[in-house]
């Protein structure tokens, strides 16, 4: 929990509301709900494929859902709020959070968990985007970069302790008590939000444009579930579908944008460099965080034997040295600007996914993990603070919402998307490998083609099918760690090429410092000179 004399003690320069410590330490326990949900999933996996009989690909559906439910909601979302009330919606996401908690926890089977899950990605979408668009609209200078980055640390060290609380829960109790953890949390953070948070700061007063929202809904939900069908058999026709219902949806999206006089989404402004540069940038950052968690409890528990506890204690390194490093990326942000501070959080994460592809094993010690989690906190924790104070210092303050919701975007979109294309190379490599294992076999011709598809499934599966041919299961447990990690290599393969391209975009796009400062200032008086104009 943020404390609030930390959190008054930063807020030394630029303008900021009343009572800042209370206000800001209240967002970040609403963030902090949002962040704790999105990656206590992770840890349960593998109980939650033994208990279901799951697929790696409905494995990978619940993983997901939850950011999938908070990015295909949350520009909409963001875009209610700046009209209707942020306070407002900060509330009424915290209230539909607790019955979403409860429905996972309790969830008869895993498609209504990951139905459990997207309700709980939306009740994140009317709240997560709020609380940056508040910071957007309540601080200003540096005081604003230093509040980001407080936001951006503990949120993302809340994100990353998931699953060890996680892990601790599911030592005494069922899987279902992992969507539990953050009910506490959510109490407090109600409170706080309902105390401190003003309700009423720089709303705007253009209608919301509803047709914009529902197909800005539509085509990132078509994106993310296509990446996610794509590995499966059979699935052909639904890929195709969702690919065309994402194509179609997102061409009537720009176009509904261009022509409408209150866009839901300014491309205008997206088109800055400061933002979308910025925006791609923190996507493929946070992405990438999210991926490693969601394939690295898998790889722990599954290939290094940990129990849940061990697992979620063992990416301990990635929340404190995260925490660590974003009050320094504040200071470097504003020393030597956004493009300079992406970098190095750029070549961490790189380090960490190399560290992966190159160090985990079966039977690898754990310094092995600590490692690669250190790297990828320092990573998140430099990158954090820029790529999100860059969004907000693109906007004017009546368009916050879109930058709070762009900024969750690189989280929530960029988390999905990324643990869908990584966890479809998981599943796509261990299938691949597990066949080849079988028809090497002596014993392949023996193997139905049942039980062959059984293995193929998932870890989990393989472990089901070990189970019941107990004079086979060590062959069995065998071949499908060999499987998982030729599948996971193909995933941290693909992060690394991620994380080249983010160097690319940020080096050769991103303005240097002065540029950046220009630029800035440019776009502020833009904005000024267009709402005295709307007013006149």
């Amino acid at each position: 929990m943020a404390d609030t004399r930390t959190v008054s003690a930063a807020m030394t320069a630029g303008t900021s509301p009343a009572r800042p410590g209370r206000v800001l330490t209240a967002l970040i326990l609403v963030a902090g709900v949002a962040n704790l949900n999105l990656s206590v999933a992770n840890v349960a996996l593998p109980e939650i494929g033994r208990n279901f009989d799951s697929a790696q690909t409905m494995l990978n559906l619940v993983a997901v859902g939850y950011s999938l439910g908070l990015a295909a909601s949350v520009l909409y979302l963001g875009a209610v709020g700046d009209v209707h009330g942020r306070k407002k919606m900060l509330v009424a996401g915290m209230c539909l959070s607790a019955p979403a908690c409860l429905l996972a926890a309790y969830a008869p089977s895993d498609v209504v968990l990951f139905g459990a899950r997207v309700l709980g990605g939306v009740s994140a979408g009317m709240a997560y985007p709020t609380t940056l668009s508040l910071i957007a609209a309540l601080w200003t200078g540096p005081a604003r970069t230093k509040a980001i980055a407080l936001w951006s640390s503990i949120g993302g060290a809340i994100s990353s302790m998931g699953p060890l609380a996680a892990g601790a829960a599911l030592q005494h109790f069922w899987w279902g008590s992992a969507f539990l953890l953050t009910l506490p949390m959510l109490v407090v953070a109600l409170f706080m939000a309902v105390r401190n948070v003003p309700a009423h700061v720089h709303e705007s007063t253009e209608p919301v444009d509803n047709l914009g929202g529902v197909l800005s809904v539509l085509m990132i939900a078509g994106l993310v579930l296509a990446v996610n069908f794509a590995p499966m058999p059979n699935q052909g026709a639904t890929v195709l579908g969702l690919a065309i219902v994402t194509v179609a949806t997102g061409i009537a999206f720009v176009l509904r944008q261009r022509r409408t006089r209150f866009p839901l989404y300014d491309l205008s402004v997206a088109s800055r460099r400061t933002f979308w540069v910025a925006a791609v940038a923190g996507m493929i950052v946070f992405g990438s965080l999210m991926g490693a968690l969601f394939i690295g409890q898998q790889f722990m528990q599954n290939v290094l034997g940990y129990s849940s506890l061990q697992s979620g204690a063992a990416v301990l390194p990635s929340p404190v040295v995260m925490a660590l490093c974003a009050p320094r990326s504040a200071k470097l942000v504003e020393r030597r600007g956004a493009r300079f501070t992406l970098l190095v959080g750029y070549v961490f994460c790189l380090l960490g996914f190399a560290t992966m592809l190159l160090l985990w094993g079966e039977g690898g010690a754990y310094w092995r993990v600590g490692l690669a989690y250190a790297l990828l906190g320092a990573g998140v924790g430099f990158a954090g603070t820029p790529a999100s104070r860059s969004l907000t210092s693109s906007v004017p303050v009546a368009r916050a919402g879109m930058a709070s919701g762009t900024a969750d975007l690189q989280r929530d979109l960029g988390g999905a998307v990324m643990q869908s294309i990584l966890g479809a190379l998981l599943t796509a490599g261990y299938a691949k490998s597990f066949a080849q294992q079988v028809a090497a076999s002596p014993e392949s011709a023996s193997i139905s083609q049942a039980t062959e598809a059984e293995l193929q499934k998932s870890f989990a599966s393989a472990a089901d099918t070990a189970a019941r041919y107990p004079a086979y299961a060590d062959q069995i447990i065998a071949a499908a760690r060999e499987a998982f990690l030729k599948g996971d290599q193909w995933a941290y393969s693909a992060a690394i090429l991620a994380i080249l391209l983010g160097i690319g975009l940020v080096a050769l796009l991103f303005p240097h410092h002065d540029a950046e400062l220009a630029l800035l200032s440019g776009y502020a008086r833009a904005d000024a000179a267009g709402s005295a104009t709307a007013r006149g």
